[in-house]
């Protein structure tokens, strides 16, 4: 998929693996609407010029916030067709916090994707990205429902990559699980506001940190970009690790 001309909406665009990617949009020449409850620092509009980049603070559980931030986008670019659900947080002590943010807001960012995007809508197609985690692989005892949330996105996204295909969206729906990355997310757990009664075994989850190292946002950019040009992927969950970088994980077909 050639960028230039493409719109993009990416939520938890302020900081990390958003603004990453945010930022290697930019650089090819694909228009972005950043979607964060952070204002979104200064310096864009500098580096990739005016009127390439738009900010909408939102806070994504509000589904009506959520709804008109990517109308917002579509009334400002005219068009989209590149979504990262990317936003999300780890808060073990008030999970209903997390499920909200990691799996259901997601869900809705998927949907509304699907509604701007869609043939079945009369629209051109796209590419979705949801942001899981190797968590949903290598789990832990301090983020139980964080985990549940991340194996919830890569569930949700193979089915409605089967249903796309199926029903002939020209939307590709694919999954990005990264490993430890570099971010304001990796910090929070180790504060018991975050993590609750699960804290006292944030020791366990900096011994995973050590072992398996801690990766920068724009790997993670890199992984995602992969994504959005190869028209071949969808359904597909790539993983990203210090140890083996950008790959995918199988899946056996299931046996009668």
């Amino acid at each position: 998929m050639s960028l230039q001309g493409k719109v993009a909406l990416v939520t938890g665009g302020a900081q990390g693996i958003g603004r990453a990617v945010v930022e290697s949009l930019l650089g090819s020449d694909a228009k972005v609407c950043v979607v964060d409850l952070k204002q979104c620092e200064s310096g864009l509009d500098a580096a990739f010029g005016a009127g390439n980049c738009c900010f909408i603070q939102c806070d994504i559980t509000d589904e009506q916030k959520l709804t008109e931030a990517f109308q917002k986008t579509v009334d400002t670019f005219g068009r989209l067709d590149i979504v990262i659900n990317n936003a999300g947080i780890t808060n073990e002590k008030n999970w209903q916090k997390t499920i909200q943010v990691n799996l259901t807001s997601v869900i809705k960012g998927t949907y509304l994707a699907l509604e701007h995007m869609s043939k079945e809508h009369g629209k051109e197609g796209g590419v979705v990205i949801n942001v899981s985690s190797m968590a949903a692989f290598l789990h832990s005892p301090h983020q139980p429902v964080y985990t549940a949330t991340k194996h919830g996105v890569i569930g949700f996204t193979r089915a409605m990559a089967d249903a796309a295909s199926l029903g002939d969206y020209g939307v590709r729906i694919n999954v990005l699980c990264p490993a430890f990355v570099d971010t304001p997310l990796l910090q929070s757990v180790e504060h018991e506001d975050n993590m609750g009664k699960f804290v006292k075994f944030k020791d366990d989850f900096k011994r995973s940190m050590n072992k398996f190292g801690v990766l920068q946002p724009s790997l993670i950019a890199d992984g995602m970009m992969r994504i959005i040009s190869d028209n071949t992927l969808n359904g597909a969950v790539m993983k990203i690790t210090c140890s083996k970088g950008i790959h995918f994980h199988t899946y056996e077909p299931p046996s009668a």
